[in-house]
């Protein structure tokens, strides 16, 4: 699952980018890997995998990750192939979810693309730009969908009363994401056509260094400006990240936060946000070689779970012997949460829940 990092030129997308690609930000423990020089495999910050190894003792740990894109720079006319457009809308396409980065902060040394700061105005840039594109693409579906319509097919009539909706909002300067859809219509015909609008999106504005606890009248704009929308907003001091980044030692980063009235570096939050908003979640096996949290979707199976170790785990699952994350904190160990009776047997419909530590037993 990957996020792609979109915005205009020159609102910090790379300086973002490269915070995220800095394990220093996110754990003293973990190492940070590039698969290729714009995506990053970033460590999800979590402290109950720091809790666990602290109580196994175990000889590594694993965190859950999440991919990260650095796309290039998006400007007016993108849709007909304008600057990178066509690589620009590509690379978005094949992202899992948008962090959209809008430029929040003053600084007569940046050069804005557009002469000056106005983040609703470069948010409705990009938003036209990629509704453009999709409209391209629900357009080219009604010519093949409406000739089988015509015919008395069923199917294509009902892919063409959706392929109606969603080109009517798009014309109306709405995003797919904003639309209803019934489960079968949006399986069916929605989901395949892979359309950018439809991606979860989340809005991270970036302010100065005396904004990042509370925001600014920018960040209040967005905030207002993005109400209907399903999405999230997140404040970020960009380059006080990057600054806080370049620090070696690990308690000088935490004094630089608490001076500036943070807990945790924004960047950890984002990453968590990422996560989150490609509908994953973490369960974890804990044993004394490895203590791992293993990435799901929200909803999966316990069968699913076990996939993501092995398909073969998957095949032949035969039961999960669960313990809720909790619970093993509040005991200490397996062997005390089986003396307390707390170690559940589930089967093959059982729903993992956020934080399970699992063991599956199966059969090949």
């Amino acid at each position: 699952m990957k996020a792609g990092i979109v915005g205009l030129p020159n609102v910090g997308k790379s300086t973002l980018f490269n915070c995220l690609s800095n394990a220093k930000a996110q754990s003293a423990n973990f190492p940070f890997c590039t698969i290729e020089p714009n995506i990053g495999v970033v460590n999800v910050p979590d402290p109950r995998l720091e809790k666990l190894e602290s109580l196994v003792n175990p000889e590594r740990v694993l965190p859950a990750t999440v991919e990260i894109v650095d796309i290039a720079g998006l400007v007016k006319g993108a849709s007909k192939g304008e600057g990178l457009g066509n690589q620009f809308l590509a690379n978005i396409r094949e992202t899992d979810a948008i962090l959209h980065v809008l430029r929040c902060f003053d600084n007569d040394n940046i050069v804005h693309v557009d002469g000056n700061v106005n983040p609703i105005r470069d948010k409705e840039t990009i938003d036209m730009e990629l509704q453009l594109k999709d409209l391209e693409t629900v357009e080219k579906k009604l010519d093949k969908v409406k000739r089988a319509a015509k015919t008395g097919n069923k199917d294509a009539q009902k892919e063409e009363a959706v392929l109606l909706q969603i080109k009517a909002a798009l014309e109306e300067g709405k995003s797919v994401r904003a639309l209803e859809f019934s489960e079968d219509d949006y399986e069916d015909f929605v989901k395949p056509s892979q359309f950018i609008t439809e991606k979860p999106v989340m809005y991270v504005c970036n302010v100065d260094e005396g904004s990042a606890v509370s925001g600014n009248e920018y960040v209040e704009k967005v905030r207002e400006a993005v109400k209907d929308e399903k999405a999230e907003v997140l404040v970020l001091a960009v380059g006080t990240e990057a600054d806080i980044n370049e620090l070696e030692d690990y308690e000088e980063r935490q004094m630089f936060l608490a001076d500036i009235g943070l807990e945790e570096p924004g960047s950890s939050k984002l990453i968590r946000a990422a996560y989150k908003l490609l509908n994953q979640q973490t369960y974890f096996t804990a044993g004394v070689k490895e203590v791992r949290a293993w990435t799901v979707n929200i909803g999966a199976t316990a069968p699913q779970a076990a996939g993501v170790i092995h398909t073969d785990f998957e095949k032949g699952f035969i039961r999960a012997e669960v313990i809720g994350y909790d619970d093993y904190v509040a005991y200490g160990s397996e062997s005390k949460v089986k003396e307390a009776g707390k170690m559940r047997v589930e089967g093959k419909n059982y729903i993992v829940k956020d934080g399970d530590v699992m063991h599956f037993l199966f059969n090949v």
